[in-house]
C-alpha cells in the first residue's frame, strides 16, 4: 500500500485575547481575532478540497481538540500537547501513519495548494523541506520520515526570532538533504498586517477596474 501524504495544520482555537498576541499588540485583540478567523477559514477551504494529501488539524488548547473542531469540519484532529513549538511539531510529525508530513500555519495569506504540492514533491528527493519566511522563520516545514528521523528534530531553536530557520538547520544532521521553497511573509505584527491589507486592496482595485479579473 502506498504511504499517504499528511498535511498538518497547526491552528489555535479562535478565542478573543488568545490568538496572535504580537499582532494584537499592534492592531487590537478583536482585529487580530478577525484576521485569525479569516485566514484559518480560507486556508481550510483551500487545502481540504485537494485530494493529493490527507489533512490533519493539530489544535491548541488541547481541550478544543477533544470538544470538536471550531470550524465544523470532519477532519482528523489532535491536540498539540505541551512544550515549545518545536516539541509540539515533533510530536505531530512522529504520531502520524507512514508517509511524508508537511506542517503549515494559518498566518500566511499567500499560501496556495501549489506550495503544498511543491513541498511534497521536494520530499521525493530530500529528507526535509522548508518554506522560509521573510522575518527569518519559516512558514512550512516537512519531513520525508525515512529511513528515520533524528532526535530531537528542533534542538535549541530561538522561536519567534530572526534566527529560527538558521537554528533549525544547524540542529539537523549534516547528511540530511534539505530543500527550500520560495520566501513568503507571515503576518505576525502590525507592519506585516498593513502590508497584507495594502496588497489585498490593490488586488481588489485591479479586479474592479475595467478589464480586470472577473
Amino acid at each position: 500500500m502506498r504511504a499517504r501524504r499528511h498535511l498538518v495544520l497547526f491552528l489555535r482555537a479562535p478565542r478573543l485575547g488568545r490568538v496572535k498576541s504580537r499582532l494584537a499588540a499592534g492592531i487590537g485583540a478583536l482585529a487580530a481575532l478577525r484576521f485569525h478567523r479569516q485566514t484559518s477559514e480560507r486556508l481550510l477551504r483551500v487545502v481540504t478540497r485537494d485530494r493529493r494529501w490527507r489533512v490533519h488539524i493539530a489544535l491548541t488548547p488541547d481541550r478544543d481538540a477533544v470538544r470538536g473542531s471550531p470550524w465544523r469540519l470532519a477532519l482528523s484532529r489532535f491536540g498539540q500537547g505541551a512544550g515549545d513549538l518545536g516539541q509540539r511539531m515533533e510530536r505531530a510529525v512522529r504520531r502520524l501513519p507512514p508517509g511524508p508530513v508537511v506542517i503549515i500555519g494559518s498566518d500566511i495569506p499567500a499560501l496556495a495548494p501549489a506550495h503544498v504540492e511543491a513541498a511534497f514533491a521536494a520530499l521525493g528527493a530530500h529528507h526535509a523541506v522548508f518554506g522560509p519566511a521573510a522575518d527569518g522563520g519559516y512558514w512550512l516545514v516537512g519531513f520525508r520520515r525515512r529511513p528515520r528521523l533524528p532526535r530531537p528534530l528542533f534542538p535549541r531553536v530561538r522561536w519567534s526570532s530572526p534566527e529560527a530557520l538558521a537554528d533549525t538547520l544547524a540542529g539537523l544532521p549534516r547528511d540530511m538533504r534539505v530543500a527550500f521553497l520560495e520566501t513568503l511573509e507571515d503576518v505576525d505584527d502590525a507592519a506585516s498586517y498593513r502590508r497584507w491589507r495594502e496588497a489585498l486592496n490593490r488586488r481588489r482595485r485591479a479586479s474592479d477596474a475595467p478589464g480586470g479579473a472577473a
